[in-house]
């Protein structure tokens, strides 16, 4: 697969939207697993790692996806 093919896949639409969606529900879940007790006690989130626990699950689809959509060339 061309470089130019793998960012035309990268900036679907459909993936990425997915990705968003996916990225949102599991990042909300996990977000409330690691720091929802230190929230509830009064504590500050952690941003930086809220953020990487938003984009670990947006890059795994993401990858996901696009190594599916490769397979199927």
């Amino acid at each position: 697969m061309t470089t130019g093919s793998l960012k035309a896949h990268f900036l679907r639409k459909d993936i990425q939207k997915r990705a968003l969606i996916i990225a949102l529900i599991v990042g909300t879940l996990l977000n409330c697993i690691n720091q929802g007790p230190d929230i509830a006690d009064g504590a500050a989130p952690n941003w930086f790692k809220m953020m990487l626990t938003f984009m670990v699950p947006y890059c795994v689809s993401i990858y996901s996806a696009i190594s599916t959509a490769r397979q199927k060339q």
